[in-house]
């Protein structure tokens, strides 16, 4: 009974822990789904170069744009996409690794990412990551899970 005891304990100290690192992760969740949505935004500029690029536009009197228009109108907008739906995966990955205390460095990373990059919500989220991974005891679950996977 004793042994009972002391497994709960640590799970009862770090329970404040693990709640706010579960918050943080469906926040992250939160965070990457919005993300997800802005990537969408752009793809009126790339349906737009696609158009420019495959001579849709009407012809009038004038010529019509050069080429380059068309090849930055549909470059431009689609990096862009690129690049937020792949930040919006990370910050998913991000939320999962937090809620199963894994990958201390990556979460770290990523909430100072999303500090700088998603403002304002983002930053709040960022900062409030930050500040709950920064404690030792959320160190020692990370850890703790760290070594549960190696085996030690």
């Amino acid at each position: 009974m004793s042994s009972e005891s002391t497994e709960r304990e640590p799970l009862q100290k770090n329970e404040p822990d693990l709640e706010h690192l579960r918050l943080l992760g469906m926040f992250h969740y939160v965070l990457g789904a919005l993300c997800v949505l802005c990537g969408f935004f752009p793809i009126i500029h790339l349906l737009l170069g696609l158009s420019l690029l495959t001579g849709k536009f009407p012809s009038g009197p004038q010529s019509p744009p050069p080429q380059l228009f068309g090849v930055m109108f549909t470059l431009i907008p689609a990096l862009m996409m690129c690049f937020i739906w792949t930040m919006a995966i990370l910050v998913f990955c991000a939320g999962s690794f937090l809620n199963a205390q894994r990958h201390y460095m990556f979460c770290f990373v990523i909430a100072a990412i999303d500090c700088v990059m998603f403002s304002p919500l983002g930053t709040v989220l960022g900062v409030f990551t930050i500040i709950v991974l920064l404690r030792p005891s959320v160190k020692a679950l990370f850890a703790a899970q760290e070594n549960v996977k190696h085996g030690d």
